[in-house]
């Protein structure tokens, strides 16, 4: 019976792990099971379980034998070391609000480590952004004695930029304009600095990309192509030099249909775009199942959610007006009291960072081994339809009381149901508050 229990290792974004046994037969459902359990919640959200595969993150069938994900290793009930599993992202989203507390917070640890080896240099302004969000966050208030040149260093520049921006600026420029930025969120939750820093990461190029490598010709012993499942749709970039060139940038509505046959993966674009046919080669037929059931998965997603994110955007909207208005009345008061008592003008100072021209560069992947694959005969194709019909509305109690929760600002940790019929209950309700709110002139707190 010894040899039947196999020790598995959990590791999550956080640094931490999770440890389990399972059987030599076990599924990825018996794992997530026992994930959720030791975490204290119900649902996974936006994350997934995945395996390191030819060097490369595949997120587990959780209808699939563990087997299939470790090979011969698995069979073999002399092995002690456990088999490692990975706890990531599968799903970026828009918006922060759309998953729960302590999923949210995993979110962001991940989120927060990618951008440290992002390589988008033509975005050097917005990694100062996040990293004020993040200071905000992990610190709180910029007490004002730490702005002085001697108090300073309350943070390490390695914690909160990549590399290059340290090498490019050096660390006495970014202990010197970072905390200005910190000061102006002085006064922010740490919740709400966690929503700031995952909204300005979205604008990061490489930020909520999850990368697949795949090479041009099937015989090519290197992969110098990246196919990358963004947030919106599907970028495809080109290693040259050590280098990252964005050859295609694709929205979900951009793309006609993704097919595998064996380790030949093609994405067909729609035909206003004029482009012919992409055909690239995976490391196998069973990633090209992986990697189409992610873009399928991610797509669906992104269908069932952006009613949900264009009135999350809204109560936004109406928040920073009000916030603008009762500033600009707060402020003309204050100047007519500055003006009576002194002869001074009112003046403001902009703090801008240089932005330098556009360099694209990725850090030199391990080039992985080519493995000699018998493609399948079969082939899959998965079709997107954008403009999927809406799900009849159900009134379920349980899914609408997190919007309430929501509105109100509330840490909530349960389930977060993925179908549309769930997405489409939450946007109904957001529009009848929406129109309530208009109708009886209240402005959003």
């Amino acid at each position: 019976m010894k040899k039947q229990k196999r020790h598995m290792c959990i590791l999550l974004p956080n640094k931490q792990h999770l440890d389990c046994t399972v059987t030599v037969t076990s599924r990825g459902h018996e794992v997530l099971a026992n994930v959720l359990k030791q975490l204290g919640i119900s649902e996974l959200q936006v994350f997934g379980l995945a395996a390191l595969r030819d060097n490369e993150y595949l997120f587990l069938d959780l209808d699939q034998k563990l087997s299939k994900y470790f090979g011969k290793r698995w069979s073999k009930g002399t092995i002690t070391v456990p088999f490692i599993v990975f706890l990531r992202i599968r799903y970026y989203v828009e918006s922060g609000q759309l998953i729960f507390s302590k999923v949210q917070q995993l979110y962001y640890t991940e989120l927060r480590q990618k951008l440290l080896h992002s390589q988008s240099r033509h975005q050097e302004a917005l990694f100062f952004q996040v990293a004020a969000c993040a200071l905000q966050a992990e610190v709180g208030d910029l007490h004002p004695e730490r702005q002085d040149s001697k108090h300073r260093h309350y943070f390490l520049p390695e914690d909160y930029f990549p590399s290059w921006l340290i090498r490019r600026r050096g660390r006495d420029y970014l202990l010197q304009h970072c905390p200005v930025l910190h000061s102006e969120l002085r006064g922010v939750s740490r919740d709400q600095a966690i929503l700031q820093f995952i909204k300005e990461a979205n604008s990061v190029q490489d930020g909520p990309v999850t990368f697949y490598r795949m090479r041009q010709e099937r015989k090519m012993l290197r992969s110098s192509i990246l196919l990358g499942v963004a947030l919106k749709g599907v970028h495809i970039y080109q290693e040259v030099e050590g280098k990252l060139c964005l050859l295609y940038d694709f929205s979900w509505t951009d793309i006609d249909r993704f097919t595998f046959q064996g380790s030949r993966f093609e994405i067909a674009a729609v035909g206003s775009l004029c482009l012919h046919k992409l055909v690239y080669h995976t490391h196998s037929a069973f990633h090209s199942k992986h990697i189409l059931k992610h873009l399928s998965d991610s797509h669906k997603l992104h269908i069932n959610t952006r009613d949900a994110v264009d009135y999350i955007q809204q109560l936004e909207d109406m928040q920073a007006r009000q916030f603008y208005k009762e500033a600009y009345i707060c402020d003309t008061a204050r100047l007519r009291q500055t003006l009576q008592s002194r002869s001074l003008p009112s003046s403001m100072s902009d703090y801008s960072i240089e932005v330098d021209s556009l360099v694209q560069a990725v850090p030199a992947w391990a080039e992985e081994e080519e493995e000699e694959e018998k493609d399948e005969v079969s082939v899959t194709e998965f079709k997107l339809c954008v403009d999927e019909s809406e799900e009849v509305f159900v009134d379920n109690p349980d899914e609408v009381s997190w919007l309430a929760e929501l509105l109100h600002g509330v840490s909530v940790d349960g389930p977060l149901v993925f179908p549309s019929s769930y997405w489409t209950a939450v946007t109904m309700e957001m529009k009848e508050v929406l129109r309530n709110r208009t109708d009886d002139g209240v402005s959003v707190d």
